[in-house]
């Protein structure tokens, strides 16, 4: 009599499917290949099974036109060399599993979406642990909202669910299927091969988290999940600098010069709009002042260009995880006339922080000839800056 195989003692091989364009996604490069949160959405995918202490071996069905993206994209992770797709999903599919069939037999394989990045190491090791006991397993989620057909009547939803991966399978299971059916490219996904073959499918109760990026709007969906949540601080920041009593022919604001007969004094440049827009950028991330940073007693910053100081806090917010969203800065002067130049102003903002014009406002104004601004003798400048960051950072 032989023994049965015992499934729960079997090895665990994973098959990622990377091989599609991303037509619906748009941009230069396919989907699997752009970066969410400081990673391309491949490298999160391999990550999260890498992370898996369950799974033994990892694969990647990739386009062959996309073997550099993908060998820049996968360093650091120990994946073995990529398998050539085809030209749709099932065949690409197909094309890893019959590079696998040589070998051993009886291993559980998942088989899972290069473009789902969000999956979680729980539902992960819920598959593999359910295929002890199922030849065929995938994620879901029930359907909880209405459904409706086109024609406008109503979709019974009761048992009813979307489908997510990874699938897992009992690797001959698997392959049998896809070979049974390896003319016909009508399904998008594994499981309902199997079904169709006469098998069953267990169903698993997935995370709305395992999101797939199919669309622009996916992106920041899958930024917040991955960062664990994030959320937005504010900060402020104010500076004067009194204009110098040696005449000038140009005064420097905002990284610009513009024509004018003072210029401001100062350790650094002396730029005020620049210095108010850092102090904000440090406030929001609970970093002290530009003093603390850049201290005037310390004369390698004599007479230095005061976008260096912004573009230094702004790489502090990206250490921390997180990203300068919006600032608003307030120029408060008699003279020069700020408006002329806003324009100007606001695209060497834009070269400085690396932020859309629409991210961006800068306006002037006076005190009406009161105070210091008033007499002529000085620029103060205001800002407030946004950032969004992780909720895990505490700083």
């Amino acid at each position: 009599m032989t023994n049965k195989p015992d499934p729960s003692k079997w090895p665990v091989k994973v098959l990622i499917a990377a091989a599609g364009r991303g037509e619906r996604f748009g941009g230069s490069v396919p989907k699997q290949y752009q970066k969410v949160a400081g990673k391309a959405v491949l490298k999160h995918t391999i990550e999260a099974f890498e992370n898996c202490p369950l799974v033994d071996e990892i694969f990647v069905i990739i386009n062959p036109d996309d073997e550099a993206l993908f060998f820049d994209v996968s360093g650091g992770v120990k994946n073995p060399s990529p398998i050539a797709g085809s030209t749709s999903r099932k065949r690409s599919v197909y094309n890893g599993l019959r590079s696998l069939r040589d070998g051993e037999k009886n291993f559980k394989i998942l088989i899972h979406d290069g473009a789902r990045l969000c999956v979680k190491n729980d539902d992960i090791e819920a598959v593999i642990h359910a295929l002890n006991d199922h030849a065929a397993v995938s994620l879901g989620i029930r359907v909880s909202d209405t459904l409706r057909s086109e024609n406008g009547s109503d979709i019974d939803r009761a048992g009813v669910w979307a489908v997510q991966t990874p699938q897992g399978f009992h690797f001959q299971t698997i392959l049998n299927a896809h070979e049974k059916f390896k003319d016909d490219d009508n399904f998008t996904d594994d499981a309902s091969l199997v079904t169709l073959a006469g098998g069953d499918v267990q169903m698993i109760e997935g995370a709305c988290t395992n999101i797939k990026i199919t669309t622009q709007e996916d992106v920041a969906m899958a930024e917040f999940l991955l960062s664990g949540g994030c959320e937005i601080r504010t900060g402020m920041g104010f500076d004067v600098h009194a204009f110098d009593e040696v005449p000038a022919d140009s005064i420097r604001l905002c990284g610009i010069d513009i024509p004018f007969d003072k210029k401001l004094k100062g350790h650094s440049d002396a730029d005020v709009g620049l210095h108010a827009l850092t102090d904000a950028v440090l406030g929001a991330i609970g970093e002290g002042d530009i003093g603390q940073h850049f201290p005037p007693s310390d004369d390698q910053w004599k007479g230095k260009d005061s976008a260096y100081f912004l573009e230094e806090v702004i790489k502090m917010v990206v250490q921390k995880g997180g990203e300068l969203v919006h600032f608003d800065l307030t120029l408060i002067c008699e003279a020069p006339k700020i408006g002329p130049v806003k324009d100007k102003i606001i695209k060497q903002l834009q070269i400085i922080t690396g932020l859309s014009s629409s991210k961006i406002n800068v306006k002037a104004t006076t005190t009406e000839g009161l105070g210091f601004t008033g007499r002529g003798e000085g620029i103060a400048a205001q800002a407030i800056a946004s950032v969004r960051l992780p909720m895990h950072d505490r700083a």
